[in-house]
């Protein structure tokens, strides 16, 4: 009964969600844009005796945009690329599920205890199933950053995934209270608890 009553407080505040709100590692809610990062940044093409043509490979590995000289590159040649093009792609990579890419680039930031490294770090961790790992990127995000909404947003997404959404309720209140209402930050989470359903961005 106590668990229910903490729930329903938690959630039944009104979503406010402003033109200004930020989507993870965005600036708006909605889902990252495609770009040529997702589009055309494959290695090459091989030859299917099924359809008679040829498709891209399974598993691309150039991974990443590189505007300046127009050419898809490497994740592991991205580290003259500045962070915020990077987190770009490492957003877009995810949510296109290449999360070897994104490990990949995120290998390349020059910072690896910077609190965003760590949240998408957690992130990926989460995506592909080790929620025990990937809270231990959150919490070292945290350590580096007790601020950093996102990654207490993705945590308290984690916790839903696997049940435990009074432990979600504990972030988005930690959200709440550090300046975050009204931020997809808080408007992800608190979708994820009333519905059960995370956001893969």
């Amino acid at each position: 009964m106590l668990r229910t009553v903490i729930l329903t407080a938690a959630i039944a505040l009104p979503l406010a969600l402003p033109s200004t709100s930020f989507a993870a590692g965005s600036d708006s809610t909605a889902k990252p844009k495609k770009t040529e990062t997702t589009q055309n940044c494959f290695d090459a093409r091989q030859w299917d005796p099924e359809t008679k043509r040829y498709v891209r490979f399974s598993q691309p590995v150039n991974g990443v945009w590189d505007g300046d000289i127009k050419k898809c590159v490497r994740p592991d040649k991205t580290s003259h690329l500045d962070n915020d093009t990077l987190y770009k792609a490492v957003r877009e990579l995810a949510y296109a599920g290449r999360f070897g890419e994104v490990v990949q680039v995120l290998d390349q930031m020059p910072d690896q205890l910077d609190d965003r490294v760590l949240t998408y770090r957690g992130f990926t961790a989460r995506k592909l199933g080790d929620l025990e790992q990937a809270n231990v990127y959150y919490e070292q995000a945290l350590t580096q950053n007790p601020d950093n909404i996102l990654a207490r947003s993705y945590m308290g997404q984690g916790k839903v995934a696997s049940g435990d959404k009074i432990a979600a309720v504990t972030q988005l209140r930690e959200i709440q209270a550090r300046g975050g209402e009204g931020t997809w930050a808080e408007a992800s989470l608190r979708s994820a608890i009333e519905t059960g359903t995370t956001y893969s961005y």
